[in-house]
């Protein structure tokens, strides 16, 4: 499961910047908005807002912003948004997932298509991922002054199925079905995760050269940076010479 570590301290990253940051903040209001038209403003009592006020809170964005997203969706007016999700696959056959958060579904099929189109991919049925995904509950954290062996077993007492340190933070996986159990355990251990949610995370992964590589990343950053899209999963094999070999191109 390390690949999807690697990707998203990339992701991370990239979005140190002001213009990436702006993005970010704008898709974690869009999700704030989403959990509080489902389950009302109270954090407490809504367990998806509390997520997404955790989450926005990993990136760093300001209570006010939070604050003002949460009262804006318990308004009557507020802009209905829709959960959608499309599939396909990109350069070499490197299965791509999309997850989107839209108020107009017309605008966003159209222009995720358009994104598949030109950078040599194909959109599929939807349903026809499943055999490549796994959905499972992710959990990012640093470590800080915990011990890691006591740790590690407080995790796997909790349902984790793999748990990955690296360069000072922690990486837990569960199954969807543990995912209460596991954030029931870190607000336990107090300990406030920097990410967390349900996460697709690919059975099997595709090996492609540099150059289709190349087409795969440039789909999924631009995919990333629609508006409308709120997460891309894919199951390429990420490597530190892949990587390095990308990042010198730009």
């Amino acid at each position: 499961m390390s690949g999807h570590s690697k990707w998203s301290k990339i992701k991370r990253k990239k979005g140190a910047n002001d213009a990436r940051q702006s993005k970010v903040f704008s898709k974690m209001v869009k999700e704030i908005q989403v959990a509080v038209k489902q389950g009302g403003p109270d954090p407490e009592g809504n367990p998806r807002l509390r997520l997404a006020v955790q989450n926005a809170k990993g990136v760093n964005m300001p209570k006010d912003n939070i604050d003002r997203a949460i009262n804006k969706a318990s308004g009557a007016d507020d802009a209905t948004y829709h959960e959608v999700t499309y599939e396909g696959y990109a350069a070499a056959g490197v299965a791509v997932y999309v997850e989107c958060t839209t108020d107009n579904i017309n605008r966003t099929v159209a222009n995720v298509r358009s994104y598949f189109n030109k950078f040599h991919g194909s959109f599929s049925t939807s349903g026809s991922l499943d055999f490549i995904f796994d959905s499972k509950g992710v959990f990012s954290f640093p470590i800080e002054e915990h011990d890691e062996d006591e740790l590690m077993l407080e995790l796997i007492d909790a349902g984790a199925e793999d748990v990955e340190v690296e360069d000072g933070e922690v990486t837990v996986y569960c199954a969807r079905e543990d995912f209460g159990s596991m954030q029931k355990k870190l607000e336990a251990l107090q300990i406030e995760p920097s990410e967390a949610g349900l996460k697709r995370l690919p059975k099997v992964h595709k090996k492609v050269d540099p150059e289709n590589f190349r087409k795969v990343m440039r789909l999924i950053e631009v995919l990333e940076d629609d508006d409308d899209v709120k997460e891309v999963y894919h199951n390429v094999e990420m490597s530190d010479e892949l990587m390095a070999a990308y990042e010198d191109q730009d």
